[in-house]
């Protein structure tokens, strides 16, 4: 079986860094996506807690970060950013 060790870190990290990457969307859907990808291979590694893991927090940083653009849109759209 081929190890995705590498990947399940790398989506736990991803993850935690769309935590925070997700008030600046043009950050954050990349990070997240990206995170969410490497999750997806992190579930078939050894390490799969880790993979739940990141793909998790990915999940939620993508949510956050198409919430904070629909209320920018919106706020936007309204007139209200300024």
């Amino acid at each position: 079986m081929e190890k995705h060790n590498g990947k399940a870190t790398a989506s736990l990290v991803l993850g935690i860094v769309s935590m925070i990457v997700w008030l600046i969307p043009l950050f954050g859907y990349p990070v997240s996506i990206i995170g969410l990808v490497m999750g997806c291979y992190g579930l078939k590694s050894e390490k799969k807690s880790i993979g739940t893991a990141g793909l998790i927090l990915s999940i939620i940083g993508l949510i956050l970060c198409v919430a904070n653009s629909a209320i920018g849109a919106y706020m936007g759209a309204t007139g209200q950013l300024f």
